[in-house]
């Protein structure tokens, strides 16, 4: 009897009475977040209240916009493993946050979405700002909910979290009526890491028949995409590839999971990929998928880029099996745990003839960085080496088009979690809040994010929030004066271009200055050297935007035109 009463007392003492507000922001805090992106409106007023007195506990961060601040919950999420996190009002509040969150699902980030509705009473009637956000939301949601009773909004955001995490990650929304946050009821406290993600692992037959094919292969190749570099299993892969003496191959998502100085990583494969890395996945006679989707950019249309390999995927989601193409084996479950079981598994193994025939193939390509005149115009690849030997250390950002093709080729990355850009969507302006989410994420280090005039003109609102908060941006623009991917496929198709020229007289210098950045416009590799020195020198003067002029005529190559 004495353990029953003691039992009763602790859980009487760790009960207490609270509003729907502090139940919100308190379980931000109980699963460890620090860091929230939004904007307030009418119906998430009392949260922001409830933000207020927890200011020294949690930190909210106010964009320009409610994109700016799903992108940065998703930049947030991709640079440090963490879910990000991001608050808005109802009706046009949460409608701007649809395009971030259809980012965050398309490439798998873990995102928890709060946003606030009017009261339980008013919904359905039309209400100021009412937009049912939840049926919106549903095809690019792993889950969400409309907490309309106060008794059950600990546990469900507890859930949010485990949901977001847990097998395939992604975006997970809660919209909270305003009554219900004023509400009260009694809580018990949760421990963090109560709702820890489940995991589930392939069984010893999948994963026997996987071995014997991998251990059969003459040119085995390793292919790895967001699902390896959302798991940290850059390692393992690396070690798959050593075992099996195998190249790396790269989805755009999986390009930062295996450090570019790794000798086996080839980089880039697909639509866009550098022609001797997809040569590579065509002549391979088995590929080890590791958390690729293979979508229409990996494997063209039909799957013609991937030739006639046997495929071994790693996936957590089922739904992905001989889905795009057709398994010869497959491992459903936690990436890294069927890899390192894998792995084990895997006697070594060395494919001497299949070497030397990457070699060659390597040889013959232009990938490789190099000097560059002073006053040589810029070019794509002047560009990105320049930038490159002064950023070593710093995560990069894109923007979507031309100049994400580019450096998804040509940059040496090297960094863990080093790229952050949108593959599945493809979400031009998602640069500036997934940059500022990055850096936030990496306790303020600096972020370089390349752009494009076309893109950069989306979203360039958040530069207010960079120079609000001191957030050390070096922003490098592809300035060709178009929306160079649109225009380039316009051409390749139709022979002509339709509205892809930007005929706009904006001065991105004074952008810059005129939202209190630093800004300077070159057209040369050394005026381009002496930007980045001024930029990154001593005094580290960012947020800084770089205007880089390039030839409207430049193309990415290779391209593959399946469709």
């Amino acid at each position: 009897m004495k353990k029953m009463t003691s039992d009763r007392t602790t859980a009487s003492n760790r009960q207490r009475s609270m509003t729907g507000a502090e139940i919100a922001v308190d379980t931000l805090i109980e699963e460890g977040v620090d860091l929230v992106f939004g904007y307030p409106g009418g119906q998430v007023l009392d949260i922001y209240e409830e933000l207020r007195k927890k200011r020294r506990k949690i930190k909210h961060i106010l964009t320009a916009h409610e994109q700016g601040a799903a992108h940065a919950a998703d930049g947030y999420a991709r640079a440090s493993g963490k879910v990000g996190v991001v608050i808005a009002t109802s009706g046009p509040g949460a409608a701007n946050l649809v395009t971030g969150i259809a980012t965050a699902y398309l490439d798998s980030i873990p995102m928890v979405v709060i946003t606030g509705n009017v009261p339980t009473g008013q919904i359905g009637r039309d209400s100021f700002q009412e937009l049912d956000i939840a049926d919106i939301t549903m095809p690019i949601t792993k889950h969400n909910y409309i907490a309309k009773d106060i008794n059950r909004l600990h546990e469900i955001l507890h859930e949010a979290f485990r949901i977001a995490r847990s097998g395939r990650m992604g975006p997970v929304l809660i919209d909270i009526p305003k009554d219900v946050q004023r509400a009260r009821c009694k809580v018990e406290y949760i421990e963090p890491g109560r709702t820890e993600p489940i995991k589930t692992h392939p069984t010893d037959s999948e994963l026997a028949m996987a071995a014997d094919i991998i251990s059969n292969a003459e040119r085995p190749l390793v292919y790895c995409g967001g699902g390896a570099t959302n798991t940290d299993a850059g390692e393992l892969v690396a070690e798959l590839a050593r075992r099996i003496d195998a190249p790396i191959g790269c989805s755009l998502m999986g390009l930062s999971c295996v450090p570019r100085d790794n000798p086996d990583k080839l980089g880039l494969t697909g639509m866009h990929g550098l022609a001797y890395a997809t040569e590579a996945v065509r002549r391979a006679d088995v590929i080890v998928a590791v958390g690729t989707r293979f979508t229409d950019r990996a494997t063209g249309s039909y799957g013609e880029l991937v030739g006639n390999a046997k495929i071994v995927q790693l996936d957590i989601d089922p739904a992905e099996i001989d889905k795009n193409v057709t398994d010869a084996a497959y491992l459903v479950g936690d990436i890294r745990s069927s890899l390192e079981t894998l792995v084990g598994m895997l006697e070594p193994r060395r494919h001497a003839d299949w070497r030397a025939e990457i070699c060659r193939m390597r040889e013959l390509s232009d990938a490789v960085s190099h000097a560059h005149e002073e006053d040589e115009p810029l070019n794509p690849y002047s560009l990105i080496d320049t930038v490159a030997r002064y950023t070593a250390g710093m995560r990069v950002a894109t923007d979507v088009g031309q100049h994400q093709m580019w450096v998804a080729q040509r940059y040496p990355l090297n960094l863990r979690r080093g790229f952050i850009t949108s593959g599945g969507l493809g979400t031009m302006g998602f640069g500036m809040g997934a940059a500022i989410g990055a850096s936030l994420s990496l306790g303020g280090s600096p972020v370089v994010l390349f752009t494009g005039d076309g893109s950069f003109g989306m979203n360039l609102n958040e530069l207010a929030t960079a120079v609000g908060y001191n957030i050390p941006l070096l922003i490098i623009i592809f300035n060709n004066r178009s929306l160079g991917m649109v225009k380039q496929w316009q051409s390749l198709l139709y022979r002509h271009t339709s509205a892809s020229e930007l005929d706009r007289r904006t001065d991105f210098v004074k952008v810059a200055e005129a939202f209190g950045a630093f800004g300077r416009a070159v057209h040369t590799v050394g005026e381009l050297k002496a930007a980045l020195s001024d930029a990154l020198g001593k005094k580290k003067r960012l947020p800084y935007v770089i205007d880089c002029a390039i030839s409207p005529d430049e193309v990415v190559e290779p391209i593959y035109s399946g469709n």
